[in-house]
């Protein structure tokens, strides 16, 4: 059955949440239109499996008997950056010296959301680098599972090596302003 594409619609708006158990959440609609489903198959298809809370996203929706869906994730923006940053060692940091520091290939070693952190490790190198759940709410993710690809901008912090900015291996990837 062919796809009847008048029903398709760009959108721009704000993910009300998303649960990676559970492989959904919503996205609120900016002109007061019904919430948004966004399933985390679509998400996938953009190289991420999950999204923060108040993350900027465009999506090309469908309308269905059952609502309005996300069918394809055309870009996400992460949410607004809070003034004092969480963590000490990117108090004197600002936006332009993150983006500066180069971005590195790594895998998630462990990460539980719970707890607030995990590790990666940088191909090629054998230490850990500290992964925060705010510096992944700030890069726009808010979960990452083990042996996940990632791409990662990485400070010696004052306990060791720390992620500043993570992004999904595959945006990265496609993004020129981030490539490898």
């Amino acid at each position: 059955m062919a796809e009847d594409l008048s029903s398709l619609q760009h959108v721009r708006g704000l993910v009300k949440w998303f649960d990676p158990a559970k492989g959904y959440g919503f996205i609120v609609c900016p002109d007061d239109g019904p919430d948004i489903l966004l399933h985390v198959n679509v998400l996938r298809n953009f190289g991420q499996s999950s999204i923060a809370d108040g993350a900027g996203i465009e999506v090309v929706t469908h309308r269905t008997d059952r609502g309005v869906q996300a069918v394809e994730v055309i870009a996400i923006t992460p949410p607004e950056r809070e003034d004092t940053p969480v963590l000490s060692d990117l108090a004197e940091m600002n936006a332009d010296e993150i983006s500066s520091t180069p971005l590195e290939p790594a895998r998630v070693k462990w990460f539980d959301k719970a707890k607030g952190f995990g590790f990666a490790n940088i191909f090629g190198r054998d230490e850990d680098v500290f992964l925060h759940v705010e510096v992944l709410r700030q890069s726009g993710l808010s979960d990452v599972q083990s042996g996940e690809a990632l791409a990662m901008r990485v400070i010696d912090g004052k306990r060791g090596h720390m992620a500043v900015e993570v992004l999904a291996w595959e945006a990265a990837m496609g993004d020129p302003e981030h490539s490898i």
